[in-house]
């Protein structure tokens, strides 16, 4: 669903309804302030890509997309499944409650489910590929340049960053000390092996081909 009601976001324009000011809501409620404006920033980096680059585009799954992704990141994570799957339930169960067809809460799962595995989500739907790639732009400077520096900086002085390099860190660690098991395959496994002392995790992609129970 693509709407025509749009109103001004640090001076970029995004579709209004309903369910994307719930969703905001939903996030301000959920998320701490750096947090939040994280998951402000990377809608507004989606949106102002697609617009740049003449992409057609849900407008509401690519909100939801980003503005919950990041919904189960803190330090009170207590799994059982990675933090990005977690999100992801939560996130679909919030647009079926509000309405949302089965097929758009189904990408907005994918979306938020693969929002820290850019080598997967910028290949698939583009709304998509448009959540992850705003998300990545705001966590790491992925395709920083394709944001003109003026527009960066409005929408970096309307939500600041508040010290979020660190905070997220401190996040993922907080996982990685308490939920190894979730983080075998993923990123969140850098920051274990790097700042987390007697970080360990006992499964490796390895070590399930070695032991699979075939005969070879």
């Amino acid at each position: 669903m693509n709407t025509t009601e749009t109103r001004m976001l640090a001076g970029v324009s995004v579709p209004s309804t309903a369910i994307i000011d719930r969703a905001m809501d939903y996030a301000r409620t959920d998320c701490e302030p750096y947090l939040f404006n994280h998951v402000m920033r990377s809608w507004l980096f989606a949106v102002r890509i697609g617009q740049l680059r003449g992409i057609e585009h849900d407008g509401e799954v690519v909100a939801l997309g980003t503005l919950l992704h990041d919904i189960t990141l803190n330090e009170r994570f207590a799994g059982p499944r990675r933090f990005e799957v977690e999100a992801a339930d939560l996130a679909r169960g919030f647009a079926v409650d509000a309405g949302l067809d089965r097929r758009r809460a189904q990408m907005i799962w994918d979306a938020v489910a693969l929002n820290s595995t850019p080598s997967i989500g910028l290949y698939k739907e583009a709304e998509i590929a448009l959540c992850t790639t705003g998300i990545c732009l705001d966590v790491v400077g992925f395709q920083y340049s394709l944001i003109p520096a003026a527009e960066m900086k409005a929408i970096v002085a309307e939500f600041p960053r508040l010290g979020m390099k660190k905070k997220m860190t401190g996040c993922f660690c907080h996982i990685a000390r308490t939920r190894p098991e979730t983080t075998y395959d993923n990123f969140v496994r850098d920051f274990g092996e790097r700042l987390v002392p007697g970080y360990a995790v006992a499964t490796s992609s390895v070590d399930l081909i070695a032991q699979a129970p075939f005969e070879e």
